[in-house]
C-alpha cells in the first residue's frame, strides 16, 4: 500500500480531496504529511520480492537493506521508561470510563475486561484526578435520591425537572433541562435555546418516555416553561400527574437543585475549570453523575431497574450494536469530513464513547455515527 500510495495515489487522492469514493482515505493528516515532504525530497520507490544471501543479492535487495538500516532505532534513542507511560495512559482511561470509582472498584473494573493494572498505578491516577477532587467536594451529602416520600413509587414513575443557565454555545443552546428519577436519582439532561414549554415536552418525551416510560408524576416549579396550557394539555393526554413545588421550599425541590450543582460542578471540572465548552462535555458529565458509585455502593446508572415498560406505556429505545466496530463520526455542524474510529463502550443514553483515529476520545450520540462497511 506505501509503495502504491507513493508511486501513484498520493496524486489522485490530492486532487480528490483526500477522499476515495466519496470518504476520507484512513490517515488521510499523515498521507498529506507525506505528500507535501515528497515536493521537497527525492523519493526512490522499488519492489523487492524477499530477502536473500548477499551472494544472490540484486540491486533492489540492496536497496531494502538501506531500508531496513534506516529504519533500526539504537536502543538508547528508546524511551526505557514507555511500559510505564503507557501504564498510566491506560489506568487513566479506565479510572475515567469506569464512572471515576476508587482503587479497588476501577482495579476490578479493568480486570473483568483483561487489563491488569498495578494498584499504585491506579491510586496514582486517583490522586491526581481533578475531576474526581471537585466530584468529590460536591458529593458531601447523603444520597441524594434518598426520602421516604418516594419509597412508593417504582422506577421511572416519578421525576422532578428544572432548568440550569449555562454560557451560550457556538450551536446557540442556552439552557439545559435536567430531569431526576426520584428512586434512583438517575439524571437525563437536554440542552436547547430557549426554556419553553415546547421544548420542555420535547426533551421529556426523547430522554424521559422513551428510555424510561411514561411517568406518572412529575414535580417542577412554577416557572412559565413549566406552568401553561400546553403543558397542561399534554401532561392530561399522557396520565401524568404534575406538581408544582412551593416557591423557595428547600425540602420540596432539593434533589433537582442538588442535582443542578452537581452537573455544573462536573461540567467545570472535565472542562478544564471553565464552562465555556460545557454543550461538547454535557453527554461525559451526565455519565459521570450517573455512574458515581463506589465499591459499597452503585451509582443510578447501575441501579436495578425492577418497573418494566408495558401497555399503553411508551417503549424504549433500543440501541443499536455497534461496540467494538468501526464507525463514522459526522460532525456536528454536519459540514466537515467523517472521522474514522472504533466504538469501545456505551456512553449515557443513545450515546458511545468512540476512539478516533486521530486519537481524540468522544461522547458521540447514535445519530452521529455510521457504521462502517466492513462491520
Amino acid at each position: 500500500m506505501v509503495a502504491n500510495a507513493l508511486w501513484g495515489w498520493l496524486q489522485q487522492w490530492k486532487r480528490n480531496n483526500w477522499q476515495r469514493r466519496g470518504k476520507p482515505i484512513w490517515a488521510a493528516p499523515l498521507w498529506q504529511d507525506i505528500a507535501a515532504w515528497l515536493e521537497k525530497l527525492v523519493v526512490k520507490v522499488r519492489h523487492v520480492d524477499a530477502h536473500v544471501p548477499k551472494s544472490q543479492a540484486t540491486e533492489e535487495h540492496q536497496n531494502n537493506q538501506q531500508v531496513d538500516q534506516a529504519a533500526k532505532i539504537e536502543v538508547a534513542q528508546v524511551d526505557l521508561d514507555w511500559q510505564r507511560k503507557g501504564e498510566l495512559f491506560i489506568a487513566r482511561w479506565a479510572h475515567d470510563t469506569s464512572g471515576h470509582q476508587g482503587r479497588d472498584a476501577t482495579y476490578r473494573w479493568a480486570r473483568d475486561r483483561g487489563v491488569d493494572l498495578s494498584m499504585d498505578t491506579i491510586s496514582q491516577v486517583i490522586h491526581q484526578c481533578e475531576t474526581c477532587a471537585a466530584i468529590k467536594q460536591a458529593k458531601r451529602v447523603k444520597p441524594l435520591w434518598y426520602g421516604g416520600r418516594w419509597l412508593k413509587y417504582k422506577y421511572g414513575e416519578a421525576w422532578q425537572i428544572d432548568y440550569i443557565t449555562l454560557p451560550q454555545s457556538r450551536q446557540g443552546k442556552h439552557y439545559v433541562l435536567t430531569m431526576v428519577e426520584a428512586t434512583t436519582g438517575r439524571l437525563e439532561t437536554y440542552p436547547v435555546p430557549h426554556a419553553t414549554a415546547w421544548n420542555t415536552i420535547l426533551g421529556l418525551e426523547k430522554q424521559v418516555l422513551w428510555r424510561h416510560g411514561t411517568p406518572e408524576r412529575i414535580e417542577s416549579d412554577s416557572g412559565t416553561h413549566f406552568r401553561n396550557n400546553l403543558i397542561d394539555t399534554w401532561a392530561k393526554e399522557h396520565g401524568i400527574e404534575w406538581v408544582y413545588h412551593i416557591p423557595y421550599l428547600a425540602p420540596a425541590s432539593g434533589k433537582i437543585e442538588r442535582y443542578n450543582g452537581l452537573l455544573k460542578t462536573t461540567l467545570r471540572a472535565v472542562g478544564g475549570g471553565t464552562l465555556k465548552h460545557w454543550d461538547t462535555h454535557l453527554a461525559k458529565a451526565t455519565w459521570l453523575v450517573n455512574t458515581r458509585g463506589s465499591a459499597n455502593r452503585a451509582g443510578p446508572a447501575q441501579s436495578k431497574f425492577p418497573r418494566p415498560v408495558e401497555g399503553d406505556k411508551v417503549p424504549v429505545v433500543r440501541m443499536k450494536n455497534m461496540l467494538g466496530k468501526t464507525v463514522w463520526v459526522i460532525s456536528a455542524s454536519g459540514k466537515g469530513k467523517p472521522i474514522c474510529g472504533i466504538a469501545f463502550a456505551q456512553g449515557p443514553g443513545c450515546t458511545w464513547w468512540v476512539m478516533r483515529k486521530d486519537g481524540e476520545v468522544r461522547c458521540v450520540p447514535q445519530g452521529d455515527l455510521i457504521l462502517g462497511e466492513n462491520s
